[in-house]
């Protein structure tokens, strides 16, 4: 007779081998899921679960989240303590144990000094800074030797009184500080600074920052405030006569030797040739002669400046004779502008440093106002890889069109060979002015081989220089 089944072993057998065949599935997804993986869980525990893998994964989050916490706060103690605190917080712990092992009452005393400055230091560091500063350059164009200042303004905008502090302002390469009073609640304080303006150029104002610090110097805490302004340092310039700049005075154009049979500017009267427009012929001079005659005029022509500043090192013997220069251009082109002409003022372009050839360029100057020529020629410097007055010229003569005074302004080194070389690069016709800056020279005028050459010796001489060729021409 055959044993009858039990019912419940059956369904558990059937359950135990469901669940078997589940783990199995599972286990071999797991494996294909985490086939390739290489995030940090497998770096570290690789492919295997479990308590003692969950454990080290989070031994080494809570390792990792700690490191960079330490790090924040490093980051953050290293940019308030000094080297001396540094220094200290050294030296007084090594005092307390040496003192203590070796008996030296003297060295313990040094541990507890150094112990205590360090704790009161740390007092400064307390708290956070409440004022309102802001930065403000009333006048951010000045010309050379002008004076300027700067202006921090601090507010209180709390209902508490606020302590003084110490306030840092960068000015170009050096550093303004000084200290702001304390400020009840609502009150507010100004303290100007000078900006040297000794040397022509672009000085960076700014940003304030406010300093914290110990009277040891331990730690110190800055904060930074506003942003940063700009002071444009000018060239020094002089008034010239209204007509100088041109030397060819002219209101609509100017007459010129090339003669025209249609122009304002009457030259004389020749005898009618064909192809003359009848327009032309002067009817009260035909009827005396019996013979056709018409007018023939002079052409006219409107002046049109170039302002040549050569920046080649090898132009000049020293730097005042550079900054002579600068100023002798800013002179000519100010005027110029105010006169409304047609007026071009260029410098020489670099090459760079690791060019295969030599770069023919010319930067151009805006003309459109005066401040804002002023402030191209406030950066301008002179450089050894700048064209030279002879390349200068030729570029400016071929990217100027209609150039009919031409102002090349260079230092004492380039030879009369070289400017009456510069000048012929200019068309016919075109009136080439030198102008050499030399402090030690004697100013005089010279012309060859239809150059002007005028030396001068300060900026006051360009006015009896200009005048004295307009005499002789």
């Amino acid at each position: 007779m055959k044993k009858a089944l039990n019912p419940g072993r059956a369904a558990k057998t059937r359950t135990s081998a469901n669940a078997s065949s589940t783990r199995s599935r599972f286990d071999s997804d797991f494996a294909t899921a985490t086939a390739g993986l290489t995030n940090a869980r497998t770096r570290i525990v690789g492919h295997r679960t479990g308590f003692w893998a969950d454990t080290v994964v989070a031994l080494a989050r809570a390792l990792n989240s700690s490191r960079t916490l330490l790090a924040t706060i490093a980051s953050r103690v290293g940019a308030v303590v000094t080297p001396l605190g540094w220094t200290m917080a050294v030296l007084a712990p090594f005092a307390l144990i040496a003192g203590y092992l070796l008996g030296w009452v003297e060295l313990i005393v040094l541990g507890f000094a150094g112990l205590v400055l360090l704790g009161v230091a740390a007092v400064y560091l307390i708290g956070r800074v409440a004022h309102r500063i802001s930065l403000t350059v009333p006048h951010n164009r000045v010309t050379v030797g002008e004076p300027a200042i700067g202006r921090v303004e601090a507010a209180n905008p709390t209902r508490r009184r606020l302590l003084s502090m110490t306030v840092e302002v960068p000015v170009g390469a050096g550093l303004a500080e000084f200290t702001m009073p304390g400020l009840p609640k609502g009150g507010s304080s100004e303290h100007d600074f000078v900006v040297p303006t000794g040397r022509r150029g672009v000085v960076t104002v700014g940003p304030v920052r406010t300093v914290r610090a110990d009277p040891v110097g331990l730690v110190r805490r800055e904060i930074l405030f506003s942003g940063s302004a700009e002071l444009f340092i000018h060239p020094r310039t002089i008034p010239l006569p209204a007509t100088s700049t041109g030397l060819i005075r002219d209101l609509e154009g100017s007459p010129t030797r090339d003669l025209t049979t249609s122009d304002i500017s009457f030259h004389a009267l020749r005898e009618y040739t064909p192809g003359d427009e009848r327009r032309n012929i002067h009817w009260k001079s035909t009827a005396k002669t019996g013979t056709y005659m018409v007018r023939q005029f002079e052409e006219s022509r409107r002046s049109h400046l170039v302002i040549a500043l050569s920046l080649a090192h090898g132009d000049y013997g020293n730097d005042d004779e550079f900054e002579l220069a600068v100023s002798v251009a800013a002179s000519l082109g100010v005027r110029a502008i105010r006169d409304s002409r047609d007026v071009a003022v260029v410098a020489s372009a670099r090459t760079p440093e690791f060019a295969k050839r030599k770069v023919f360029a010319v930067k151009a100057m805006s003309t459109l106002k005066r401040s804002r020529l002023l402030d191209d020629l406030a950066v301008v410097d002179r450089a050894e890889t700048a064209l030279g007055i002879l390349d200068l010229a030729r570029v400016a003569s071929d990217k100027v069109p209609g150039v009919s005074v031409a102002f090349l302004v260079i230092g004492s080194t380039p030879t009369p060979t070289m400017l009456r070389a510069a000048s012929t690069q200019f068309a016919a016709g075109v009136e080439v002015v030198a102008i050499v800056c030399d402090p030690e020279a004697v100013p005089g005028l010279r012309r060859v081989a239809g150059l002007s050459v005028l030396t001068i010796g300060y900026l006051e001489d360009l006015q009896k220089a200009l005048a004295r060729s307009r005499a002789v021409a």
